[in-house]
């Protein structure tokens, strides 16, 4: 009996959870981004520079400025769940009611 094989591939927990925005290479169109990559660069020895590198360097020189950027994400994100759930709520109960 032969085994079928398909193509796709299999990811990790860390690939599956990444934004593509993380790969990509920065850009230097405003002196704080040529700053940020000139740093990281030389932390990293690589002329090429990712936004994930940045966030790498970032989250370990500084990271009181990630962990106020985590905090605020996980807060929006937690309150539009509370709306959704409460409109959904709402749709479920005008439905019921008909």
């Amino acid at each position: 009996m032969s085994q079928s094989k398909t193509n796709a591939e299999m990811l990790n927990e860390a690939e599956l959870n990444q934004s593509p925005l993380s790969s990509l290479v920065v850009d230097t169109d405003s002196e704080m981004k040529d700053y940020l990559v000139e740093y990281v660069g030389g932390k990293f020895n690589e002329e090429e520079v990712t936004v994930s590198m940045i966030h790498e360097v970032m989250a370990v020189e500084f990271p009181e400025f990630v962990i106020s950027l985590a905090e605020e994400n996980y807060l929006i994100g937690y309150e539009q769940g509370l709306k959704d759930a409460d409109k959904l709520s709402q749709r479920e109960t005008r439905e019921t009611e008909k």
